[in-house]
């Protein structure tokens, strides 16, 4: 690891903290030569997953939609910034461990609704009625009963 201030390619570990519910490291470090500290983060390098979209078409997962996704339903609710990283940590987990590579799309939105309905009622319903594109208010309506038994 090379020191961000001289360039030094030595360094100690002063201090590691496990982050992220135990998916990475944090590493405080200091230089041998310069002696100033530096923090490192080490994580596990996933298998790039491929999201197979409803016409067929495939393209590389990517974390920041999901987020997006889920802050528009989130939206106005009092759900924090924490929560929403910590619902996509697990919809994260939950798609990795049911795919080898690829996961079609409809998948992904099943179990960011599976979580949303625990975490936030009105969330869920914002996200369903995007992801099952709503036509009109009767499919709403049909969504809230089925959510009341």
């Amino acid at each position: 690891m090379k020191c961000p201030f001289c360039g030094f390619e030595e360094d100690r570990v002063v201090d590691s903290r496990s982050v992220r519910e135990g998916t990475g490291v944090r590493r405080r470090r200091e230089c041998l030569r310069c002696k100033e500290r530096f923090t490192t983060y080490e994580y596990v390098e996933k298998v790039e997953l491929m999201v197979v979209k409803n016409d067929g078409r495939q393209e590389p997962f990517d974390r920041s939609k999901l987020i997006e996704g889920i802050r528009l339903a989130c939206k106005k609710r009092p759900i924090g910034v924490k929560k929403i990283e910590a619902i996509v940590d697990e919809v994260e987990k939950r798609i990795y461990s049911l795919s080898k590579g690829e996961i079609p799309s409809k998948q992904i939105g099943e179990v960011v609704m599976d979580i949303l309905r625990e975490v936030d009622e009105v969330a869920y319903v914002r996200f369903a009625s995007v992801y099952r594109k709503f036509q009109d208010k009767t499919q709403f309506v049909e969504e809230l009963k089925r959510m009341l038994e």
